[in-house]
This record gives structure tokens, C-alpha cells and sequence, in this order.
């Protein structure tokens, strides 16, 4: 994959992230700037997900740790626990949230 397809994948997700928090109608803040993606909960914790362009990779640091994903033709995916991200970010913001989301 080059750059572009790279950066294109990517905004594509990050869409996706965006408008689902928007539809779940959870008290999660997010800002982009630049390459990255900082969501933020009452508590005042944070998910930091980002663009890895030299690796051509998504990271999201959490409470929970640091999780790479690579993107396996259809689908982000983790290379340390094989889940896809948005998946991942669900999970990770039910547990920032301390509630269930319902996600669209």
C-alpha cells in the first residue's frame, strides 16, 4: 500500500470512529489534530488512536496499554490480540465510560 491508500484507509476509519460516537449519543469528547485522535471521557481519561504513516499502521493507547494495527485488506486489524479496531475502540470506551454504549 502506498501513502495515499494509506492516509485514505485511514480517514475512512477515523469517519467511521467519529460518526459512531456521534450516533451512540455517549459522553465521549473528540478532537483530531493532525494524526491524531484524542477522545476523552468525564473522568478526564483519555484513548489516543493515531497514524503510524513509517509503519503503515493505527496505533490506540488506552488505560488498558498500546495496540498496533495493521490493515489486512479488508480490515484493521491487532497484532497483539488479532481484534479489528473499532471493535477494540467499542470496548475501550465502555471501559473509559465505566457503562455500556449502545453503538449503532
Amino acid at each position: 500500500m502506498n501513502d495515499t491508500e494509506f492516509h485514505q484507509l485511514v480517514d475512512v476509519q477515523m469517519q467511521i470512529i467519529e460518526e459512531a460516537i456521534d450516533d451512540s449519543g455517549a459522553d465521549i469528547d473528540y478532537e483530531t489534530s493532525g494524526n491524531v485522535m484524542t477522545l476523552e471521557f468525564e473522568d478526564r481519561s483519555q484513548i489516543i488512536i493515531n497514524r503510524q504513516e513509517p509503519m503503515k499502521e493505527i496505533w490506540l493507547a488506552s488505560r488498558s496499554g498500546g495496540f498496533h494495527f495493521k490493515f489486512n485488506e479488508t480490515q484493521w486489524i491487532c497484532s497483539k490480540t488479532g481484534m479489528e479496531l473499532f471493535e477494540m475502540v467499542k470496548k475501550e470506551c465502555e471501559k473509559h465510560a465505566d457503562e455500556a454504549i449502545e453503538w449503532p
